[in-house]
């Protein structure tokens, strides 16, 4: 009999891809500066060749000055200082020219994931969360180039130092040199284990990290319903628990990255020993050849110089594995977050027709749809209000028209073309918003008024006046200049909204979508928005979303809301007349 218990068993997770896979795939953000590798490459090589040098320089200074006598004596600093000098000048080339390759890809991806942001479909904004998109951005390519170029410096420079070394070693006794290259492969072995371990930490942690910062932005943006309910001690338990998890996974990372020094040094240990033995074998006349004293100070110094480059080279596993998997989460995004797409369509002034024809709309198969067979023509010029309990689709109907949402089925036209065939930087040209949640930038006033196109201050002043705002920000000391702040908090909520009823008055947009644009006001506040408002409906085919029923006594049509469908739509007295579910609305709020 079948075990009911018995749970499925688990999809067979995709093999993790090696190094140098992973590293190819920032081929194009940073393999592009031909010149700038070429110089880099020849600098490295010049530096690695004067590695060797320094111990060469012992075998002759022993057994030629200390032993013979022979050597002249200004040629040990002349050697000294200008090995050091070309070594120098080699290096700081290389690391400058490594840097700026970094740098330049650094900015190359940034910029390319700033634009898909940009441009990338609206799912992208409900599936990822405000501070993980900020940090995959800023964050992660940031520490990612920077781990990165310091560990390519590091393995390039102690790569072709472990080349020049062995060759030496191998000039001066071959015999010896092999036992020496026994720690080779093991070192590899070691790095290649304990690297795909520390990708797997890495991965683990970048999303912990996420977890963490979602936590801070949840109770940043919460913070005043945090204090008002004393959540704070549930809320700092929520930041504990995830500071927990991610402080074990770094101590996880530090033990999987610090085994490899004292591992690679243990094999060094060993070589070394055996090298000394043999070596000492060698000099009394056993081996293949005689070992002078300067021949046997040369290649101890040479091998004991071998051990650094081992031991960076084994520590080098775990900065470019952070970096990579930092590097490849922006390569995600870039290929995970596809761009909008539109038609051809574009006008420069629509007429401001809105048709929708059997709207279906359903974000998942879990919910009940948040619109359902919706049908409404709006004639251009005319004012819509939009009524309904919450969740019953108005802002979803609205969020229609710009493409900010996407219909599961049937047609949503402007001007008689559907939606999807519009050239969206046309399409959305076509549309004003002033919201309940107005959101400003950190720039002036002028700047947050023309948001998205020059700045022409006597059309700024112009509609601050129609707005109900130019006798305030005329008070300001640098006037339509001044900085307005994070979301311009330094306002009150009535001025806010004026300000961006002036941004919508600058576009000049035909169609005004106005989303709960009066709420939470105070009396004069209202009425001074209210004001604004009206000036800026004249002649605009408008949408107005409004609890208060109050507010859209005047409006040409009003369209009745409930549970993703129209239950009815008239003007505001044929409605109360008929008694229905606007009637009931009505004497709820009255």
């Amino acid at each position: 009999m079948q075990d009911l218990n018995h749970s499925a068993p688990k999809p067979p997770q995709p093999p993790t891809p090696s190094l140098l896979a992973r590293l190819r795939r920032l081929h194009a953000y940073f393999g592009y500066q031909r010149l700038a590798w070429a110089m880099a490459l020849l600098a490295t090589v010049v530096a690695a060749i004067t590695e060797p040098l320094i111990p060469a320089l012992l075998k002759p200074l022993l057994d030629q000055g200390f032993t013979e006598g022979s050597l002249n004596l200004w040629m040990v600093p002349t050697a000294i200082i200008g090995v050091f000098l070309v070594r120098g000048l080699a290096q700081f080339t290389g690391q400058y020219a490594l840097s700026r390759i970094a740098n330049e890809g650094m900015l190359r991806l940034r910029t390319a994931l700033f634009e898909r942001l940009l441009a990338a479909d609206m799912a992208l904004f409900r599936q990822q969360s405000a501070s993980t998109l900020s940090n995959t951005v800023v964050y992660e390519v940031q520490t990612g180039f920077t781990s990165l170029v310091q560990a390519l410096i590091g393995v390039s420079r102690d790569g072709f130092t472990l080349v020049a070394l062995l060759g030496y070693l191998i000039y001066l006794n071959w015999q010896l040199t092999l036992i020496v290259a026994v720690m080779v492969p093991g070192v590899g072995w070691i790095m290649k284990a304990l690297s795909r371990r520390l990708y797997k930490i890495t991965k683990s942690s970048q999303q912990a990290t996420d977890d963490l910062a979602y936590v801070v932005e949840e109770n940043v943006l919460a913070h005043r319903m945090v204090r008002l309910h004393g959540a704070q001690a549930g809320q700092a338990a929520r930041f504990n628990s995830l500071s927990q998890r991610l402080r074990h996974l770094a101590i996880k990372s530090t033990i999987a990255s610090a085994a490899m020094t004292p591992t690679t040094q243990l094999l060094a240990a060993g070589a070394l020993s055996a090298v000394i033995c043999i070596a000492l074998w060698q000099s009394h006349g056993h081996g293949a050849k005689d070992v002078s004293v300067g021949g046997f100070a040369s290649f101890i110094a040479a091998m004991l110089m071998l051990i650094a480059p081992i031991r960076r080279m084994a520590d080098v596993a775990n900065p470019i594995t952070r970096g990579v998997a930092a590097l490849e989460r922006g390569l995600l995004l870039l290929s995970d977050a596809p761009a909008e797409t539109g038609g051809t369509h574009a006008v420069q002034h629509a007429q401001g027709a809105i048709s929708l024809r059997d709207v279906n709309v359903s974000f998942d198969s879990e919910h009940a749809p948040a619109l359902s067979g919706v049908s409404l023509d709006i004639r251009p010029g005319e004012i819509v209000a939009l009524v309904g309990p919450s969740g019953a689709g108005k802002t979803t109907l609205v969020n229609l028209l710009p493409r900010f949402v996407a219909a599961s089925s049937g047609q949503v036209l402007i001007d008689g073309v559907a939606a999807q065939d519009w050239r969206l930087e046309s399409l959305r040209a076509q549309f004003a918003m002033v919201s309940q949640d107005v959101v400003m930038f950190n720039d002036s006033i002028a700047a947050n008024v023309a948001l998205g196109a020059a700045i022409d201050e006597e059309r700024v002043h112009h509609c601050l006046a129609a707005a109900n705002l130019a006798e305030h920000v005329a008070a300001l000391p640098q006037g339509v200049h001044t900085i307005v702040g994070h979301n311009a908090t330094q306002l009150s909520g009535g001025q806010r909204q004026r300000l961006a009823i002036a941004r919508a008055l600058y576009k000049d947009a035909p169609i005004l979508i106005l989303d709960e644009a009066t709420s939470a006001l105070d009396t004069e506040s209202e009425r001074l928005v209210q004001d604004a408002l009206q000036r800026l409906m004249r002649g605009r085919t408008t949408l107005v979303i409004a609890h208060r029923l109050s507010t859209i006594e005047h409006a040409d049509r009003v369209v009745v809301m409930e549970r993703g469908r129209i239950a009815e739509q008239g003007t505001h007295a044929e409605l109360v007349a008929a008694g229905g579910l606007f009637a009931r609305l009505q004497a709820h709020t009255s």
